[in-house]
C-alpha cells in the first residue's frame, strides 16, 4: 500500500504562483508513476500532470500550456507541482495518484492504484 498526502493549496491571486506537493508513503519501491489529477465542482477529474518516478519523465495535460512544472524528490518521496501564471479556470480540488503498474496510458485515472484526498487551489480574479 502507498499512502498519499497533498499539501500546498490555497488561495491565490490571477496570475499568481502556488507550489503543492505530495508525500508519499508506505511501500513507495513500487511507485512506478506519480500524477495530479484536479476537479472542478460538476466537473469530471482531469488529468494535470504524470511524471515517471525513476527517471523524471514528465507528461502534462494539454490545458498546462508551459505554466506548470512537476518534480520529484525520490529520496524525500516527494512530488511537486509548481504552478505559475494560475487562471480562475484552474480552481479545483487537486489530488495526488500514484501508480504500481506500468501504463501507456498515465493520462487515465485508471493507471492509478493509489490516491490522496486533494488539496483545494481557488485563483480569484
Amino acid at each position: 500500500q502507498v499512502q498519499l498526502v497533498e499539501s500546498g493549496g490555497g488561495l491565490a491571486q490571477a496570475g499568481g504562483s502556488l507550489r503543492l506537493s505530495c508525500a508519499a508513503s508506505g511501500l513507495t519501491s513500487s511507485i512506478i508513476y506519480m500524477g495530479w489529477f484536479r476537479q472542478a465542482p460538476g466537473q469530471e477529474r482531469e488529468f494535470v500532470a504524470s511524471i515517471v518516478w525513476s527517471n523524471g519523465l514528465v507528461d502534462y495535460g494539454d490545458f498546462v500550456r508551459g505554466r506548470f512544472t512537476f518534480s520529484r524528490d525520490t529520496a524525500k518521496k516527494l512530488g511537486h507541482l509548481q504552478m505559475n501564471e494560475l487562471e480562475p479556470e484552474d480552481t479545483a480540488i487537486y489530488y495526488c495518484a500514484a501508480a504500481n503498474s506500468r501504463s501507456l496510458l498515465t493520462s487515465r485515472r485508471e493507471a492509478y492504484a493509489y490516491w490522496g484526498r486533494g488539496t483545494q487551489v481557488t485563483v480569484a480574479s
